[in-house]
């Protein structure tokens, strides 16, 4: 199986961190400014996409956030997890990144790790700063 993976400091702790990944007002200020939630399943929507893709919260606390991709779309995210581990740091929290479960080969690979590079971007901005600039608009 194939990974995707990024390490990034953000200048800040690790509730600010949490709350940016695991809170309908952090994940529109730095993902998307769609994203519908029922029960653990969030619902994340993209311009020009024709369904929400559909990522299940299986744990959000201070240590790690993971979702696992519950849905049919995109057809090459099916079945892979993202998590991120947060470790408190004497500037802040250190962010440890995976998208993992991708089968060997993945066409879609290079794409979707150029669109993470750019979020974890936006991610640490919107966890420093507060300001929300969410890379997609919907």
């Amino acid at each position: 199986m194939t990974e995707i993976a990024y390490e990034t400091d953000i200048a800040t702790d690790r509730a600010r961190v949490l709350e940016a990944l695991n809170t309908h007002d952090g994940l529109t200020g730095w993902w998307t400014n769609d994203v519908n939630r029922k029960d653990e399943v969030l619902f994340f929507n993209f311009p020009g996409v024709p369904e929400p893709f559909q990522l299940r919260r299986d744990q959000a606390d201070e240590d790690r956030v993971v979702w696992v991709n519950v849905g049919a779309f995109p057809p090459h995210w099916a079945g892979t997890t993202i998590s991120w581990d947060l470790k408190e740091t004497p500037g802040g929290t250190r962010v440890a990144f995976a998208h993992s479960g991708f089968p060997e080969g993945e066409a879609e690979i290079p794409m979707t790790s150029e669109t993470w590079g750019l979020l974890m971007t936006r991610l640490k901005d919107y966890a420093e700063t507060g300001e929300p600039n969410p890379f997609f608009t919907v």
